[in-house]
């Protein structure tokens, strides 16, 4: 297969195929969140069934967090330098390898070295979905394929742990939880060959080498965030995880320099600073570290429906469905928003859900759970208007060549914005919610969590209004669909 027939090139009609591609890319896009989400509501069963000590089978979650967090930007950086489809299909094969080795661990130990391999593979996976996005499609188009790249995204969060729940319960081929990993197997046999017949070989025209040095000083940064962000409050602070919390920073900013100083003498730095220079695109970075704020409230939810109102999982997990109808219904109607909205759209998306927050919160502080449909409604919502538009603002707003870069900048920002908001908010709420707390107290907790998740996406709101008005991104034409 001539693979060259799927290439859309600057001024070149866009070829037929890549809506299929898209189905494929979705894929990559699916399994890495979803994995993330699945695995909670199987917990309690791994340790029974491995013998797991509780920081073991925590790790089985952190791992897999820190390991996706860190690596993202690195992996979106791969798929520049050797081809969005070379890194494509090599985080696809190490995931199902990954996978597999997950579901069939004789032990706790095995199990969380295949989470480790798991959240690399991911994070080489998932840049290269967007990437691709914003080389295929045109301009006109685009919106329509990042809605649903957003709805992806979002269903894989609000669908997990409910897909989780009915796996365990059903069991299938008495597999028990080793199910919730093995179930990723049939997904990636299909979605390989189709990648290997529909997705073009792109990468930037000047590639460069690999900045092993920033790679490592990057993950060194990240690291000493993530861990004691996920860690921290399970371990309830330690020295050691505030001393990295201190040191993160530092490590960051020696990273910063390095870059800019590997630009100066002509070398390839990891993350170019030209490319990421503009004044609107750190203010629409900034609104996206506020934005998964909303990755907290599947926690205080599902702990607010079970401790607050003796819900089992399952009716936990299909209570938060609303959720997920909204992230369809916002990726159905985003194109047309972003028609009338233009440049407006992410803005206006996540002063809905704030609303829709607020609104949750008053009603779990008043004792109203029946009425909380309606507002999860109004988040799924403006979830799926707002984070297609909002990823757009992001990577519009660098050139082609810097898709893969500023795919893994936009996801490794959303995956830090999702472990300081468990960190920070899920801090507030557990300080609220103790062991053994009453309902009330349960309720009390979710009204003031939702409430600082609310602000937190007013804030970022605000942000990308700001990086609009900055100039630097180019708003969406009336034409696109």
């Amino acid at each position: 297969m001539n693979n060259a027939s799927v290439v859309n090139p600057e001024g070149e009609s866009p070829d037929s195929r890549r809506w299929m591609a898209l189905v494929v890319l979705l894929t990559g896009t699916l399994l890495p969140p979803l994995d993330f989400f699945i695995v909670n509501v199987a917990l309690p069963a791994i340790r029974d069934d491995l013998r797991a000590s509780p920081g073991v089978s925590q790790l089985v979650v952190s791992v897999y967090a820190t390991a996706y967090a860190v690596t993202l930007v690195l992996g979106g950086r791969l798929g520049d330098l050797f081809g969005r489809k070379r890194a494509f299909l090599a985080g696809m094969v190490g995931f199902g390898v990954a996978s597999g080795v997950c579901g069939l661990a004789p032990s706790a130990e095995v199990l969380v070295a295949g989470r480790l391999l798991q959240g690399i593979s991911a994070a080489v996976m998932a840049p290269q979905s967007l990437a691709f996005i914003h080389a295929l499609f045109q301009a006109s188009e685009k919106n329509r394929a990042l809605s649903w790249y957003g709805a992806t995204f979002g269903l894989a969060s609000a669908a997990g742990q409910l897909l989780g729940g009915v796996l365990v319960a059903a069991s299938p081929w008495g597999l028990g939880w080793r199910s919730v990993f093995l179930v990723n197997l049939p997904v990636i046999a299909v979605a390989i060959p189709a990648a290997l017949i529909l997705l073009p070989e792109r990468k930037a025209s000047n590639p460069g080498r690999l900045d092993l040095a920033g790679a490592a000083l990057l993950a060194s940064g990240l690291i000493a965030l993530v861990v004691p962000l996920i860690e921290g409050r399970e371990r309830a602070w330690p020295l050691w995880s505030l001393g990295a919390l201190a040191l993160s920073p530092l490590l960051l900013m020696a990273f910063w320099r390095y870059q800019k100083a590997c630009e100066r003498t002509g070398a390839s730095p990891l993350v170019s600073p030209t490319a990421l220079s503009s004044r609107a695109l750190r203010r629409t970075l900034l609104a996206t570290l506020f934005f998964y704020a909303l990755a907290a409230f599947f926690l205080i939810f599902s702990v607010y429906q079970q401790a607050g109102l003796h819900h089992g999982p399952l009716a936990a997990g299909v209570a938060i469905l609303p959720v997920g109808v909204g992230l369809l219904l916002g990726a159905l109607s985003g194109p047309r928003v972003a028609r009338r909205l233009h440049a407006r759209t992410a803005a206006c998306a996540m002063s809905l859900e704030a609303a829709g927050l607020t609104i949750a919160a008053v009603l779990g502080a008043v004792s109203q759970p029946a009425w909380l449909p309606a507002p999860l409604l109004l988040i799924g919502v403006g979830q799926g208007v707002a984070h297609p538009a909002l990823v757009r603002l992001n990577v519009d707003q660098v050139e082609a060549q810097w898709a893969g870069l500023a795919a893994g900048v936009v996801s490794a920002v959303l995956q830090i914005s999702a472990a300081l908001s468990v960190a920070l908010v899920g801090g507030v709420f557990f300080s609220m919610v103790p062991d053994g707390a009453s309902p009330q107290d349960v309720a009390n907790g979710f009204a003031i969590a939702s409430l600082l998740i609310a602000g937190s996406l007013a804030a970022a709101a605000a942000l990308s209004w700001q990086g609009t008005q900055a100039g630097a991104c180019r708003a969406p034409t009336p034409n696109q669909r």
